[in-house]
């Protein structure tokens, strides 16, 4: 592994030799919905608590990702995984039923991105040659948390984000003959920005100049340029948080397509149509989901070649919000490419 600023490179390009994505229905109803590996008809997920839901979204998540990669559950060395729950309670409890050696980890929706590096790092250096990385969320136990409860019933601004309910997983391996899955590239590692933003029903704009930054670290790090990759694509920014970003590459003199240039949060709902998500989709089932089931599978088919997956993170909690604390945000970027 190789350090320039704030990049990995990674020498032995380790593997995403299987994934899975696992949704509930308004996923379902989104233009994404062919590519998840199953789609829930009811949000409770057929469970009997919101938070018990979430917890079978990544249990499910996690299984079909080891029965894709060919592996014995038994094979995997290590699970690295987080969530927005208190005590991140979705991973801890789904790897209490995994039976694998665990680390928890917290980056708010960058969760998604954190965990991938962090286990690509870990099969890189040699210190595993199997790990798997998952995260997910649920719309109700997000809403629960860190504004009203759904029933609550209260009304929200156009700025506001819908919560992603759906999980991903992926098996993260060590190169070799006959693996044909997105190569980890390199990996983002990003830095705290606040720009003071107070409001938690405007988490795109907080968010955006955390995406912006480790972006521009990315290029400054690797000498790429936005053109290298057939597309980058933000978590969860949304419609008010993705124009800020571009805006604030383009001030670095970064030139970004909007052709090449997305958003999970505006990829996995149809906002003509699910008018209920506003901006768009969040939360660490967001990117998690868009990347290990829509993102993968388009790589797989060579539609895409190399893709830059930059997952944002908001670190408030709903005490901090409650004390007039500004939001801290963060974003991880990983890089997947498929060889030829």
């Amino acid at each position: 592994m190789k350090l320039t600023g704030q990049t990995w490179e990674f020498d032995t390009r380790p593997v995403l030799i299987g994934s899975a994505a696992v949704v509930g229905p308004d996923e379902g109803q989104g233009p994404l919905s062919p590519d998840f590996d199953y789609v829930y008809d009811n949000l409770e997920i057929n469970e009997k608590t919101w938070e018990k839901a979430e917890r079978r979204l990544l249990e499910q998540a996690a299984q079909l990702a080891v029965i894709k990669s060919g592996l014995d559950k038994e094979q995997i060395q290590f699970y690295v995984g987080g969530d927005l729950m208190n005590q991140i309670i979705s991973s801890t409890f789904s790897a209490r039923k995994l039976g694998v050696p665990y680390l928890g980890v917290f980056g708010a929706c960058s969760t998604s991105m954190e965990s991938l590096a962090i286990s690509a790092l870990m099969v890189d250096t040699g210190a595993a040659e199997r790990v798997m990385a998952g995260t997910g969320s649920h719309n109700c136990t997000a809403e629960k948390q860190f504004r009203y409860p759904t029933e609550y019933g209260s009304q929200k601004p156009p700025t506001a984000q819908y919560t992603v309910t759906g999980a991903g997983c992926g098996v993260i391996a060590k190169g070799g003959q006959g693996q044909t899955g997105p190569r980890i590239a390199r990996a983002t590692i990003g830095r705290i920005m606040d720009l003071g933003v107070k409001d938690p029903f405007n988490m795109g704009a907080a968010m955006a100049p955390a995406a912006a930054d480790t972006i521009a670290a990315h290029f400054r790090d690797t000498g790429l340029s936005p053109d290298y990759y057939d597309l980058i694509v933000t978590g969860d920014l949304a419609s008010v948080g993705l124009p800020i970003a571009k805006e604030l590459l383009e001030k670095e003199g970064y030139q970004m397509d909007e052709t090449k240039f997305g958003d999970c949060g505006l990829m996995i709902y149809n906002r003509e149509k699910q008018k209920a998500v506003l901006a768009g989709g969040s939360g660490c089932g967001c990117s998690a989901a868009v990347t290990y089931g829509h993102l993968v599978k388009r790589m797989l088919q060579r539609e895409l070649h190399k893709v830059l997956v930059v997952a944002t993170g908001s670190l408030h909690s709903p005490l901090s919000v409650q004390q007039g604390e500004s939001i801290p945000c963060i974003a991880h970027a990983v890089a997947l490419e498929m060889e030829d």
